[in-house]
């Protein structure tokens, strides 16, 4: 009896150690990364592939040139990203066609490819010329999140919106965030400004993020899934829950749109760089007090992903990092 009470002290001690020594490299990589959200850019300059003249990197502290940005986070997808950005283009072309008002860029992060993504997104814009399609290679890999905040940082639209290299989501979708972003911020204009007329509203000066979701597929895919992989994200879910708080359902999918003051706000205090820099944003927003809207749209599994189960840990890891960088005070908010 006196030796199992022994093991059970001696395990319980070991727990302890390990749970302390958890904490400790938690605390210490969240104060090392203390500073993640001030950008020290390189990029200062755009290429042109037809011209030897290197064109000024805009910032999103200028005034909004375009309607509308698409900024593409782009690692390893030589295979995809171009049926994603002949989709994309053709969508975007017929618009303007249409509507002489309407005008777009599309911004490509290559994230320190290995593979012809470079290649591939050079090749649009010399078929599209570099007003409408603009290169930002990251030169090595530093993370979805970092490549999205980086086109975020360096794009001229009123209205940004981030989706992944698959064309996973139907680019037509952007319709549905775009005018729940309008009725929001027309909205919110008129709240706080009720002495202004309408034609003094400018949409790109009001905060507001849509978020995309596949929420309404998830009995589905609760059906056709393993269950321990549904027991893995239902355990990323509270998670995020706990973290987070409760507002966005989906906050994982890759397909979100922001008015350019929500992204200045936004994406100049973005610390996480990788899986889970979704969960920061619908944390900022709640800090900012930025509205937040949820707008299922369309998604197809597309082969190739990136994710896979060993992201889960990945994320659970940014996750904690975010909970004690916050909530010790040592990630630190900048008003912009």
């Amino acid at each position: 009896m006196d030796f199992l009470v022994t093991v059970a002290e001696f395990g319980l001690w070991l727990l302890l150690i390990v749970f302390f020594g958890f904490l400790s490299v938690v605390v210490f990589e969240a104060w090392r990364r203390r500073n993640s959200n001030v950008s020290v850019d390189t990029v200062t300059t755009l290429e042109d592939p037809k011209s030897i003249k290197p064109i000024p990197c805009p910032h999103i502290t200028d005034p909004a040139e375009k309607y509308l940005s698409l900024i593409v986070p782009a690692y390893n997808e030589e295979l995809r990203l171009p049926a994603a950005l002949e989709e994309t283009m053709d969508y975007l072309q017929d618009r303007a066609s249409r509507d002489k008002s309407f005008s777009f860029e599309v911004v490509i992060v290559d994230d320190g490819s290995v593979d012809g993504t470079k290649r591939v997104a050079f090749d649009f814009v010399r078929k599209h010329t570099v007003d409408n399609i603009r290169v930002i290679p990251l030169g090595k890999n530093q993370g979805k999140g970092e490549a999205i905040r980086k086109g975020m940082l360096h794009s001229r639209g009123q209205l940004l919106l981030m989706l992944d290299a698959d064309g996973a989501t139907k680019v037509t979708d952007l319709e549905k965030l775009e005018n729940q972003i309008t009725a929001v911020a027309r909205e919110e204009y008129s709240i706080r400004n009720p002495a202004s007329k309408d034609m003094d509203f400018r949409i790109g000066d009001v905060q507001v993020s849509a978020f995309g979701s596949r929420a309404h597929l998830e009995e589905k895919a609760l059906a056709t899934r393993k269950w321990y992989r549904n027991f893995l994200m239902k355990g990323f879910h509270l998670v995020v829950l706990l973290a987070a708080g409760p507002g966005i359902r989906d906050t994982q999918c890759g397909f979100k749109m922001f008015t350019r003051a929500a992204a200045r706000r936004l994406f100049t205090n973005v610390h996480l760089k990788r899986w889970c820099f979704d969960v920061e944003l619908v944390y900022l927003c709640k800090r900012f007090n930025i509205p937040m809207v949820e707008i299922s749209v369309k998604w197809s599994e597309i082969p190739g992903s990136k994710v896979s189960m060993l992201s889960i840990p990945n994320m659970l890891w940014e996750l904690a990092l975010m909970s004690v960088g916050y909530r010790t005070g040592m990630w630190k908010i900048h008003q912009v």
